[in-house]
């Protein structure tokens, strides 16, 4: 099989885009990208999206990259997976240039959310949800739905709301240092603390916010730079009544066991983490489920300071879903763009002698994860 290397990258900045369309987004991470990769042939074109339709009235958006950036008439996909939609599209990419079909493969994602009233985001966002079900029909939300988990967790654990907020925190500090984040403004335990409820136990600090912006990566055959060692995708429950345990998230755990294995790595091997914290308990969980911390035991983790430079792994040095932001469908390419940095030493909040990176994308409530490692050769 082909080894797959990372040839270029492209991003916007993440927050508020008053002026730009979700197009003009998209157009301009794949030029970015298309550019530091020194304007290869592109093969194929693979766009993670979730709610363009919805709330653009918007769809082909891998037809108009190649419209728009004169690639010719290439295969072209957009990808839909809730959150975990760029997370899968770069996979698919991946798996094409691996099998040997294409040589380069534009990869991009996503959003444009900032700007609809609120009810109707909320309610593009539920459509990742199982919305034919008594949890869904009972009024069941995503902040419901982690809120109850974290709840849960403190039950079990010796784990309290100040936990949560060293997660918070933790990634509002690295957030200060990205340029491309969407929140730069300090916080204190103060600020967290005193923070609008949301649903109890999450507060404004735990909850990822609403975001617009692009990412893109070029993907091509061969092995310089920084290679694709590995990818894992994975499914979970749809539904809250159907978990085993409600503490855990078993498609991260199983994306993570398939991506370990191909790589012949473990997570001791990891150097830098990207994990999608979507809620700050979520990050607490993953950080048990690939397996960096024992199930029960990441609360002390994150208290310990174990999950920061200096740490056992630093742990979303992006600022995270929480600060970075979280335009849906390029979450998981902005992912990406974090750890490819990393191993080329060119990121913000650098990890000295980072070798090997690791990105983890969530859909849903557990439905989708995706797990990717890289590792930087010389």
């Amino acid at each position: 099989m082909n080894k797959v290397n990372v040839s270029g990258l492209g991003i916007t900045t993440f927050g508020t885009h008053e002026g730009e369309t979700l197009k003009s987004l998209l157009l301009d991470a794949c030029f970015q990208a298309i550019k530091e990769a020194d304007f290869p042939k592109i093969d194929a074109v693979y766009v993670g999206n979730f709610m363009s339709g919805s709330l653009g009235n918007q769809e082909i958006l891998g037809a108009i990259v190649a419209n728009d950036l004169s690639l010719g008439a290439i295969p072209t996909v957009k990808v839909e997976g809730a959150c975990a939609s760029g997370g899968i599209a770069f996979r698919q990419a991946f798996l094409m240039i691996q099998s040997g079909e294409y040589e380069n493969v534009l990869v991009a994602g996503v959003e444009k959310m900032k700007g609809a009233p609120t009810e109707v985001i909320t309610n593009a966002i539920n459509a990742a949800m199982d919305n034919d079900s008594n949890e869904k029909h009972a009024g069941l939300t995503f902040p419901g739905f982690f809120g109850t988990v974290a709840n849960r967790y403190f039950y079990e654990t010796g784990a309290s709301k100040k936990h949560l907020a060293h997660v918070a925190l933790k990634n509002r500090e690295y957030a200060l240092h990205n340029p491309i984040a969407q929140f730069t403004k300090p916080a204190t335990m103060e600020d967290y603390m005193s923070a609008r409820m949301i649903t109890e136990p999450l507060g404004l600090f735990d909850c990822s916010p609403t975001s617009d912006g692009a990412a893109a990566i070029v993907l091509s055959k061969g092995e310089n730079g920084v290679i694709v060692r590995s990818s894992g995708q994975a499914s979970g429950t749809t539904q809250m009544q159907e978990a085993a345990d409600l503490l855990s998230l078993p498609a991260v755990k199983e994306s993570a066991r398939r991506a370990y294995e191909k790589a012949g790595l473990g997570p001791e091997d990891i150097d830098v983490v990207e994990l999608h914290d979507c809620f700050s308990m979520t990050e607490i969980l993953s950080i048990e489920e690939l397996g960096f911390f024992a199930k029960g035991t990441g609360w002390e983790a994150v208290e310990k300071g174990l999950t920061k430079h200096g740490g056992v792994v630093p742990v979303n040095t992006s600022g995270g879903l929480l600060s970075k932001g979280h335009p849906i469908g390029a979450t998981g390419l902005a992912q990406i763009y974090q750890i490819v940095s990393q191993l080329r030493g060119t990121s913000c909040n650098q990890v000295e002698g980072a070798r090997i990176g690791l990105a983890q994308n969530l859909g849903g409530t557990g439905a989708y994860s995706t797990v990717h490692i890289f590792e930087g050769v010389k």
